[in-house]
């Protein structure tokens, strides 16, 4: 399977039994494969961003961070395939190839992928939190290191 940056993804159940982190946002649904990922590709690792349809819940988080800290780039609400998508940057994690289901497919059968207007606002906050996190601003839900550390680990 050829992965790319900005088309969408499902992830296996497996993945999150062999992380075992709490703060990941797991598969709701067992065997559903939801949610639906947004995938940024670098080099062996592969970063998944969740997507949520619960826009009224996250524009609350939203209105709350711009109103504390006059912005808010880790959840994003975007038109993502006809309708308002949240995607939540802050739930952010990296996994491998081997742990991908499957590409989310349009209704025509090609794979789903976001606009390149959006893709490159996501890639653009998403390098904004890391460069973040490595000045010591953390604000991923996850521990990202450890678990790209047992990731490489796992590849090797």
């Amino acid at each position: 399977m050829k992965i790319q940056t900005g088309y969408l993804y499902h992830i296996k159940d497996e993945y999150f039994d062999v992380v075992n982190d709490d703060n990941l946002m797991t598969n709701h649904e067992r065997g559903k494969k939801r949610p639906t990922y947004f995938t940024i590709k670098d080099k062996e690792i592969l970063w998944f961003i969740p997507l949520s349809s619960k826009v009224e819940k996250y524009q609350k988080i939203i209105d709350k961070k711009i109103n504390k800290y006059g912005r808010c780039n880790t959840i994003l609400i975007r038109e993502i395939l006809g309708k308002d998508s949240v995607i939540l940057l802050q739930n952010a994690f990296p996994t491998l190839e081997k742990y991908i289901d499957h590409v989310h497919l349009l209704d025509n059968g090609e794979p789903a992928k976001v606009i390149k207007s959006l893709k490159d606002e996501i890639l653009q906050n998403f390098k904004y939190l890391l460069k973040l996190k490595s000045r010591g601003i953390n604000l991923f839900f996850t521990d990202i290191d450890s678990i790209k550390e047992m990731l490489e680990e796992l590849n090797n």
